[in-house]
């Protein structure tokens, strides 16, 4: 698999991929971003919890 990619023309902001990270590998500004890739597991929950679909894995 491969680390999730934010299309910033889609995000809101929301903050429920930061909430929802397991491993706290997302910060939250103008919108999300995937601050420490090294922390992501793959795991695929940003993705799922994305009421936008902004998250995707690449």
């Amino acid at each position: 698999m491969s680390k999730p990619v934010v299309d910033s023309n889609l995000c809101t902001a929301c903050g429920i991929c930061v909430d929802e990270c397991p491993t706290s590998a997302y910060d939250l500004g103008d919108v999300a971003v995937l601050a420490r890739p090294d922390d992501c597991t793959e795991c695929g929950i940003c993705v799922d919890s994305c009421p936008n679909e902004a998250i995707s894995m690449d």
